[in-house]
């Protein structure tokens, strides 16, 4: 808990060069034109639909994690996932993507390593990349320890190789997002995010204005919008306060949803078993996020609540197309 403490505010305080550093790009923001309508009219729906993404992180991480991802996948309960390419699962992930083409399957950028005695390095090796790796090799555990010792150079290597390897694997890859958020605190890196998701044409997860434009950080949507990136319009990062508020939780932020919006949630996936408990301190709360989500009920009081369920296949349609994606509403499957 102190050593999770010390990273919030280290990335607090990154988060505040935003207002910094913010001078250096205002040319960039003042040349932005934002889109004339608003992302949920574009993707052919009603101007006050509520509109929502549920992701699933960490795809490929372990087996336990892709045996939840799977359940939550064809259950209807999530909609996206996004795979760890350089994580020892990888391998079955892709398996799965490319023999279930309906499964919305995006990349999740990964630069950290944070599990103590289970660890996974850069694709492309620790002598191509050394400023991303710690002394034996592995991605370092933490965030701050990245921006410490790596260069961007390395990052745009390694992120672009993790894309490449998720391409050549079979995975029709629909969008990219961070994980730990590190391609994502930092501007440069930011940037430099925003501008990988355009050369691949494909939709990324942001935050929105909500949040950036408290850090100085507007600009980065701004500039998205201006290259023609897609995404969310809201991002929310919040868990369950405990394990027993899991549903309560959930659907009261499902609840309050805002209209006319392109909202995002994102869960971590795993089914019980030994191994998930072994690998991480957090299989408590990814076990229950992917029962509530893959039970058939959920989805029906989604649903029910006049949600429109998509996901990034359909802002990657747009992006690549300039229209509407066709509708195809998101069932269950075997």
């Amino acid at each position: 808990m102190r050593r999770y403490g010390f990273r919030i505010l280290v990335i607090q305080a990154v988060l505040g060069l935003f207002v910094s550093w913010l001078p250096v790009f205002a040319e960039d923001a003042n040349e932005a034109t934002p889109p004339n309508e608003s992302l949920v009219t574009r993707l052919g729906f009603p101007p006050d639909a509520r509109v929502l993404i549920i992701n699933g992180d960490d795809f490929g991480m372990n087996h336990a994690t892709n045996e939840g991802t799977i359940k939550a996948l064809k259950s209807g309960g999530i909609t996206s996932t996004t795979v760890m390419v350089p994580c020892p699962w990888f391998l079955e992930a892709a398996e799965f993507a490319r023999k279930n083409p309906r499964a919305n399957v995006g990349v999740h950028t990964t630069l950290t390593s944070e599990w103590g005695k289970y660890k996974w390095g850069p694709v492309l090796g620790w002598k191509a990349v050394p400023g991303l790796c710690d002394p034996q090799g592995y991605f370092w555990d933490d965030v701050p320890l990245v921006y410490l010792s790596a260069n961007l150079e390395e990052v745009e290597k390694e992120v672009r190789a993790q894309v490449d390897k998720a391409l050549q694997a079979g995975i029709d890859v629909t969008h990219i997002d961070s994980h730990m958020g590190t391609m994502q605190y930092m501007p440069a890196y930011h940037e430099l995010y925003i501008r990988v998701a355009k050369d691949y044409n494909l939709p990324c997860r942001m935050a929105g204005h909500d949040l950036m434009d408290r850090f100085g950080g507007g600009y980065l949507i701004e500039m998205a919008d201006r290259m023609g990136v897609l995404h969310p319009d809201v991002l929310y990062m919040d868990d369950p306060p405990s394990i027993e508020a899991t549903e309560s939780f959930w659907k009261e932020r499902i609840s309050q949803l805002q209209p006319g919006k392109v909202s995002e949630i994102y869960i971590h996936c795993a089914v019980e078993s030994p191994e998930i408990r072994a690998t991480t301190g957090s299989a408590a709360r990814r076990i229950a996020d992917t029962d509530f989500f893959s039970n058939p009920e959920t989805r029906k009081w989604i649903l029910g609540q006049g949600v429109e369920l998509i996901s990034y296949r359909e802002l990657r349609y747009l992006q690549r197309e300039g229209k509407p994606m066709p509708r195809t509403p998101i069932e269950p499957w075997d």
